[in-house]
């Protein structure tokens, strides 16, 4: 039976349930929130709280928080809100695009170490491991300090057997050269998921990372670059060709969410926008596939099958 690194401690896969496989309890930039707490108004423990607890009313039962250091990871919040909330969450190690600046120019095996540390030792000295690596790289392509991590990352995952999850910039089908990158350092593409894939409606292309053995992260809901009916035609395009269990849908959203000081403002225009928060994918987009002709059986499946079978390494 697998076991997968939760962050009150390892959970067998078959107990995942629903799971949300790119979400963030607290996202902003590194140190921000833990040396000006007070720019963030009263109790953002408690508020992160109140969201999850009404996921996991909801049918939620785990989420992926794909935050990094240089989003402003804080392990020991993201501990307690799930112990109050009952909401299993795996924490990630890795980086985003910001790579801190104190790296830049460390090898390959100096940042796999880093990354391997954390998944055997625990993150910050606190014990809380990882259950999953991440790398990313945008619309410029995968930049030569971007390929470092990427190949650090890789090594990390052979090393600890940990799955990988990737931000890509899917409208210029960067996921193919973070694949061969990935691929030259020995990894098998079915370890590998690649989030955002629905940031374009490009089926040959997503339809090829499938093929390689991918799985694919259908999140960024409900739109950003394009709408949701359009990532929702783009998941039911795949759900027809056969591809249902390769597939992660989610939202790449926050419980709270620190971009700058007019947060609070954000947060609200956010929450005019998606309404529905965690639950946009089961109340909207579900809903809007079963209208078009899913089986329920696939549906309800959809946040269950993939992701235990990408931490299964099936």
């Amino acid at each position: 039976m697998t076991t997968i690194n939760t962050v009150l401690g390892p959970v067998e896969t078959r107990d995942l349930g629903f799971t949300l496989m790119h979400e963030h309890v607290l996202v902003g930039f590194a140190g921000v929130y833990r040396d000006y707490p007070e720019l963030f108004g009263d109790k953002p423990l408690d508020r992160a709280v109140d969201v999850l607890k009404r996921c996991k009313e909801g049918g939620i039962d785990t989420i992926v928080d794909a935050t990094t250091t240089d989003l402003g990871r804080d392990i020991e919040m993201i501990a307690e809100a799930s112990r109050r909330s009952g909401v299993n969450i795996i924490a990630v190690s890795g980086w985003w695009l910001d790579i801190p600046m104190f790296f830049r120019g460390a090898s390959v095996e100096q940042l796999a170490d880093v990354f391997v540390r954390e998944v055997e030792e625990g993150i910050s000295g606190t014990g809380i491991k990882p259950g999953l690596l991440k790398s990313a790289s945008d619309y410029g392509g995968v930049t030569p300090q971007a390929e470092v991590v990427l190949r650090a990352i890789g090594r990390a995952h052979l090393r600890t057997g940990l799955p990988i999850m990737i931000h890509s910039y899917s409208p210029g089908q960067v996921g193919k050269q973070q694949l061969g990158i990935l691929q030259e350092e020995g990894v098998d593409p079915g370890r590998v998921k690649f989030d955002h894939s629905n940031d374009t409606t490009d089926l040959e292309y997503l339809t090829w990372l499938l093929e390689q053995g991918c799985f694919l992260g259908l999140d960024r809901y409900p739109g950003r670059l394009v709408s949701h009916r359009a990532r929702t035609n783009t998941m039911k395009a795949l759900i027809d060709t056969g591809w249902a269990d390769r597939l992660c849908p989610s939202h790449d959203s926050s419980t709270i969410t620190f971009i700058g000081p007019d947060w609070q403002q954000a947060e609200e225009e956010r929450k005019k926008y998606n309404p529905y928060g965690f639950l946009f994918m089961k109340e909207v987009v579900f809903a809007q596939l079963r209208d078009m002709g899913v089986n329920g059986d696939i549906i309800d499946g959809l946040c269950v099958k993939g992701p235990r079978s990408f931490f299964e390494g099936k």
